[in-house]
């Protein structure tokens, strides 16, 4: 997979953060001054990248702006706003979709033909981007790469059903049956259903969509469970995979990573758009990301799998985008215990490496 010399990366954000788990509410609500003080991811990253790459490889744009209560670090006066209702109403009003047309408005007016390079907050923007680049190279002609822990492709009604039947029957069970979270929630477009709505509308092709390092794979047993909540929440897995989509697990990037490389040989498009979540490497590599319920992969992993996706289509496939997604700006970069994270670096590598052919 090439960069054409001719696209300059053009740098952009959007901070936006709509998370309406009760422990990113309580990170917001308890955060004061004395801990971070930047919130657009967009900015340390581009500050590392600027050290090691040439100026004339390049150009930052600006951010998507973005309220107050939405960002990672709101302003004190908008702290009466930082509530679950506030975010549900937010998310079940297709709020991540504005935003996500806002970012492919701002890439097919202002940045392409050259390469767009979004770093956020919320993965659901990355959707776009896509868009974006579709459109501009033709749908037919444009793979999505991802690189994450999770699907992404699961409606919102389903999502909550199968966490709902988890809350009822595991006595175990993080989730609570009066959880709001769970009960009354639109179909909407979001972090954890942006993927279904690019298969939906014909924006993408199945065939042409590979997830990688997913643990949210259903195990066996799942499969076998008769309650229709989890029958339709397994269905979503069953019909990407029907469809052509290729799923490749954390246990197989661990496990066979020859499988990895070989699957990564199926692409057959000229043009391909990567987009890393950065909670790949959550609770092991890293621990600044929105989302930590599954332990992510090792850096080193993270790097070798990146050079496979680097490697694969040789120089007849382009890589025409990027993004760096889902990153905490509350804790990212941050001292923890005796180590300080390595969210921001581990990022940085990754553009360096993908993005620009330098070492990390």
């Amino acid at each position: 997979m090439i960069r054409s010399a001719s696209r300059k990366v053009v740098f952009f954000g959007c901070p936006l953060d709509c998370d309406e788990k009760h422990e990113a509410i309580q990170e917001k609500l308890n955060w004061n001054t004395a801990g971070p003080t930047v919130d657009d991811p967009l900015k340390p990253i581009v500050g590392m990248l600027a050290e090691t790459v040439s100026p004339h490889q390049w150009r930052l744009g600006e951010s998507v702006p973005v309220p107050g209560w939405l960002r990672p670090l709101p302003p004190a006066e908008e702290r009466t706003r930082i509530n679950l209702q506030n975010y549900i109403g937010f998310l079940d009003q297709d709020g991540c979709l504005k935003y996500a047309q806002a970012v492919q408005d701002r890439v097919s007016q202002s940045i392409l033909p050259d390469f767009p390079c979004l770093i956020t907050v919320d993965h659901a923007l990355s959707g776009g981007v896509y868009r974006a680049s579709a459109e501009h190279y033709g749908r037919r002609n444009l793979s999505l790469l991802i690189l994450d822990s999770h699907t992404d492709a699961v409606p919102m009604s389903r999502m909550a059903k199968a966490i709902l039947y988890d809350a009822e029957t595991n006595p175990n069970s993080v989730y609570r049956r009066d959880d709001p979270f769970l009960h009354h929630r639109s179909e909407s477009y979001n972090a954890s259903s942006f993927i279904h709505y690019l298969l939906s509308d014909g924006t993408l092709d199945a065939r042409d969509l590979y997830i990688i390092g997913i643990s949210d794979y259903p195990g066996k047993k799942a499969f076998r469970v008769k309650d229709p909540r989890i029958e339709e929440y397994v269905e979503v897995y069953r019909a990407l995979q029907r469809r052509g989509a290729t799923l490749i697990t954390r246990q197989d990037c661990q496990m066979r990573p020859t499988k990895v490389k070989r699957l990564l040989e199926k692409i057959r498009t000229p043009y391909a758009y990567l987009s890393i979540d950065m909670d790949i490497g959550a609770r092991n590599a890293l621990e600044g990301v929105r989302f930590k319920n599954w332990q992510g992969l090792s850096e080193r992993l993270i790097f070798r799998l990146a050079s496979m996706i680097g490697e694969s289509g040789g120089h007849n496939l382009e890589l025409v985008g990027l993004d760096v997604a889902e990153i905490n700006p509350r804790t990212a970069g941050q001292t923890l215990g005796d180590s300080v994270d390595r969210t921001y670096s581990i990022a940085a590598g990754l553009v360096n490496q993908l993005v620009f052919e330098l070492a990390a």
